[in-house]
């Protein structure tokens, strides 16, 4: 297949790209509007590949997705505003991306007959005290984040229901691994760690997420990009829960930090408690997660770790007065 990828040069868009080349014979160009946590850094070692190419380019654009879509068999659409802190101070970001952005992508699909891939997230659902969600789960999103998310799932639905266009959503867990910008937890907390700077634990540190590594979602969402069926949703969740305080614990082990580096910090408002997806459809298609938390979060750190090529201009940049306005404090 000749692939669009939306949001290509984000955390996970980046990572399902250079596993779908390294696994298919498929060609893949990437439609990015390059935020501060889309990065042509990401997908460096890829630039030589015959089968990838790059566009700048936003998918609230008409114009860039036409030239774009144009003789594509399926898109992917990883395009997203993701950081829920950034959506309670500037919701109006999110709103653009996810409702003005998926429109655009569905209409020119719709225009040429073009398979579409949504890739959402658990946080539709909102919290739940036990169990897992299903496909058929409620959508009760809390934050401006998931809002603007599920509003996009309801999109990406009903163009199947009124225009019979082949649509399929991805629903991930928490995702983690290399190319995560620095703002969310693990590599906030791996890098914090390793330079000793204080590590933030919003409220108690207990809420409770369903960890998985992010080579495992980009494997699920091939499973749903070729066998899935139209007009399904698929929630493709990771192997094992763990609370955010036992993830930060398990950091500051594998950095060799000082455990007195937690500092816990307001909560967020309207933090969900526990997220967990049951992904037996996914499953019944043939996928299983292939990365044990344990296994993929010393893999995460390692890399971070050896790779400071990548994030130290993060770190040197913009990222450092956005930390201070959200924390309080500043980097070393």
């Amino acid at each position: 297949m000749k692939l669009l990828v939306c949001g290509g040069a984000g955390f996970i868009g980046s990572n399902f790209v250079r596993l779908r080349l390294a696994s298919s014979d498929d060609s893949i160009l990437v439609l990015d509007k390059l935020t501060y946590a889309g990065r042509r850094e990401s997908l460096r070692d890829l630039e030589e590949n015959s089968r990838f190419e790059f566009r700048h380019g936003a998918i609230e654009d008409p114009d860039a997705v036409a030239r774009a879509i144009d003789g594509t068999d399926a898109v992917v659409n990883f395009a997203a505003e993701t950081h829920v802190d950034r959506s309670i101070a500037e919701p109006d970001a999110f709103v653009r991306t996810h409702a003005l952005g998926t429109y655009v992508l569905l209409e020119a699909a719709r225009e040429r007959g073009v398979r579409y891939l949504q890739v959402s997230t658990d946080e539709v659902y909102g919290s739940i005290a036990e169990g897992s969600f299903s496909e058929a789960s409620p959508l009760e999103p809390s934050s401006p984040y998931s809002a603007t998310k599920a509003g996009a799932d309801l999109l990406v639905a009903a163009y199947h229901r009124t225009f019979d266009l082949e649509t399929m959503i991805c629903r991930g867990s928490n995702n983690y691994g290399p190319y995560q910008y620095p703002e969310k937890l693990i590599p906030l907390m791996v890098l914090n760690a390793l330079h000793s700077d204080r590590l933030p634990v919003y409220g108690d540190g207990l809420n409770v997420r369903n960890w998985l590594y992010v080579e495992d979602f980009g494997a699920g969402i091939g499973y749903v990009l070729e066998h899935g069926i139209p007009g399904e949703t698929y929630n493709v969740g990771g192997p094992d829960e763990c609370d955010n305080l036992t993830v930060v614990r398990r950091i500051i082990e594998l950095c060799g930090a000082d455990p007195e580096l937690i500092e816990f910090v307001t909560d967020r408002p309207g933090h969900d408690r526990r997220y967990s997806l049951g992904s037996e459809k996914v499953a019944a298609l043939g996928w299983r997660a292939q990365t044990r938390f344990e296994d993929g979060i010393e893999r995460t750190v390692n890399w971070y770790r050896d790779n400071a090529w990548w994030w130290e201009p993060i770190r040197s940049g913009v990222y450092r007065e956005y930390y201070e306005r959200q924390y309080g404090t500043a980097l070393s």
